[in-house]
């Protein structure tokens, strides 16, 4: 009996025991479901939300480009793009592996969605491939419930409908680099592109617009189901620019007859620029959707630099384009006078230097306007040396060249003019006489591009007004007030009128390119810029320049207006190694003014032709 006792008791501790520890046990669970359910629930709810909520990042519409008219010069297309959310798979290689299965995809481009997948942020979409197909896009929808973190977008692809055309003033868009995206996170948006020059460079912040987003609840295999909320993107600003599609056109067709060439078209009272264009281009369309590395290499290795735009980046001796600033510093110094003349014999002495004018012969004596008219170089060597290489760098600098002129495109380049204090600082040498002389001729070190001289024949033509080019059609540019450079009128008269007998003069060294409407006259200006220098036993031997190789021969410019007798558009012109300005450069600036005037993108009519001028038009007429 006593037996039965004992073992009755062992069981009641035992069970006493157990039960305490089921007690202890219980009492713990739900004091942790009670933690889970009070303390931490809101935690663990927005957890639960967020596995069933995906966060789908708009990007925003990148804004149009167009031209004075309305006319696209970059716009967006539709592009169905696959793309890889991370967080949404557990192995990124594994997914890409499959999707490879279903649409071509190479190693390189796995590896590289692999390396921006760890980069980004795991909730940022990574642009696999672009471009799809309707073929490609239905086979990736009908295999996604085997694809995790797979999925289709559609998106927006840079279109530029010009092409070559327009190349080098809208430039293309581009993948976002690490050190931008490094800068700003934001730009790691599937297939997201930003502006990697020219006008695309220059406003791309308000090209851009403001990414939104939008709230998806999904199912169990990642599918969407339905759309819970979203804040809208914003596209970005429409660019209207000054530019003249079609006048853009027919000069970039005009300028791809030549080997390397570029060309300006402006408006000479408000500085609006009409078309900008370089020879050889390139299609920016090829950039939207990454270059093959065998196309980037064969425009690297061009010689016609077709990357650069020549137009604002191109840097060139002006030659005899650059007499009219001589002449006005002249006038302006008083070392000039209408009836002054200087002999020129075909060289001009200093001391044991000789240097030659470009006509063997000579010209005889002639004064400021004959001088431009034919371009006579000793007149200009003469009075150069009479006041000095600062005088002229003053004037230079008035006339807008040595400088950046604050233009719309990022490749804009300065120039050079240079002056005594100039070379004392940057050479550490003192200026010499010679120097002066073949600086009175635009040779030397002076440097400008074709813009600047388009502002430069803008200036003198308007009046002497200080110009300045623009090509973004806002308010401030189109109510833009340019103030007055304080010429006197009888200066600027004597240079106009040279500038006009250069193409409509009897012995103009353009009278070639003459147009023969003389509503619609064009003046202006032949210059050859030295490349390498004719030695004086390839003279002898009677070498010439178009023997030479063509990286060694002079480049050809001119600079021309339109109307003469009332003065509207300016343009410059460059050829490359187009040996002389009145063979090559004058026959194309005639093209252009000719096609500016017809076009008449100003809207402006110009002003009766006056009698007097009329009759002038046939070059008889003398200014003594």
């Amino acid at each position: 009996m006593r037996k039965d006792n004992d073992n009755r008791d062992v069981f009641t501790r035992r069970a006493f025991v157990i039960g305490g520890i089921q007690g202890m046990l219980l009492t713990v669970l739900s004091g942790r479901l009670a933690w889970l359910q009070i303390a931490e629930g809101a935690k663990y709810k927005t957890l639960a939300e967020q596995n069933r909520v995906n966060i789908k990042v708009l990007a925003p519409s990148r804004g149009e480009i167009v031209d004075r008219f309305g006319v696209p010069l970059a716009l967006n297309n539709r592009n169905y793009r696959v793309v890889l959310i991370p967080e949404q798979t557990k192995d990124i290689e594994k997914s890409l592996r499959q999707l490879q299965g279903v649409v071509d995809l190479d190693e390189k481009t796995l590896k590289k969605v692999i390396k921006e997948a760890k980069r980004s942020s795991k909730f940022m979409p990574v642009e696999v491939r672009d471009n799809l197909s309707w073929e490609n896009v239905a086979t990736i929808e009908v295999n996604m419930p085997d694809l995790s973190g797979v999925e289709i977008e559609v998106g927006e692809k840079r279109t530029y409908p010009f092409g070559h055309t327009t190349a080098h003033l809208i430039g293309y868009v581009g993948a976002v680099s690490e050190t931008e995206l490094a800068a700003d996170k934001s730009l790691g948006m599937p297939g997201f592109k930003i502006g990697k020059n020219a006008i695309e460079k220059q406003y791309d912040l308000a090209l851009r617009g403001k990414a939104g987003n939008a709230q998806m609840e999904v199912n169990v295999v990642g599918r969407e189901v339905r759309e819970l909320d979203r804040v809208p993107s914003e596209p970005g600003q429409r660019i209207i620019l000054s530019i003249d599609a079609e006048l853009q056109r027919i000069t970039q067709e005009r300028l791809d007859q030549e080997r390397s060439a570029s060309a300006v078209v402006m408006d000479v009272k408000s500085g609006a620029i009409y078309a900008l264009a370089s020879s050889p281009s390139f299609d920016p369309n090829v950039f939207a959707g990454g270059i093959p590395a065998d196309r980037w290499e064969a425009l690297l290795s061009d010689p016609g630099n077709p990357l650069t735009n020549k137009a604002v980046a191109g840097q060139y001796p002006p030659g005899s384009t650059f007499k009219m600033v001589t002449a006005l510093a002249g006038l302006e110094a008083g070392v000039i006078t209408p009836g002054r003349r200087v002999f020129c014999p075909g060289h001009y002495e200093m001391g044991k230097t000789r240097f030659h004018c470009w006509k063997k012969g000579g010209h005889g004596s002639v004064n400021v306007v004959d001088a431009l008219e034919q371009s006579c170089d000793v007149f200009f060597y003469k009075v150069s040396t009479e006041m000095g290489v600062d005088k002229i760098a003053a004037m230079s600098n008035r006339m807008g060249l040595g400088d950046k002129l604050g233009f719309d495109l990022p490749e804009e380049r300065p120039g050079l003019i240079p002056s005594t204090q100039w070379k004392k600082s940057y050479m550490n040498e003192s200026w010499h006489p010679g120097e002066t002389v073949v600086a009175s001729i635009g040779q030397g070190y002076i440097l400008t591009t074709p813009l600047q001289l388009a502002v430069m024949t803008s200036r003198l033509v308007n009046g002497g007004i200080a110009v300045k080019p623009w090509i973004m059609m806002d308010h401030a540019h189109k109510t833009a007030v340019w103030p007055s450079m304080n010429f006197q009128k009888e200066h600027l008269d004597l240079v106009l009128e040279g500038m006009r007998r250069v193409v409509n003069g009897d012995r103009g060294t353009a009278r070639g390119s003459q147009i023969k409407d003389p509503l619609m006259a064009m003046g202006g200006k032949t210059g050859t810029a030295q490349v390498r220098r004719i030695t004086a036993q390839q003279r002898a031997a009677g070498v010439k320049n178009e023997d030479l190789p063509w990286k060694h021969r002079h480049h050809a410019l001119f600079v021309g207006y339109a109307p003469v007798h009332d003065p509207i558009y300016a343009c410059a012109v460059v050829v490359e190694h187009g040996v002389s300005g009145s063979g090559a450069a004058a026959p194309l600036a005639k093209f252009l003014m000719e096609s500016v005037q017809k076009r008449n993108p100003s809207g402006k009519t110009p002003a009766p032709l006056e009698p007097e001028k009329s009759a002038g038009m046939d070059g008889n007429k003398k200014m003594q």
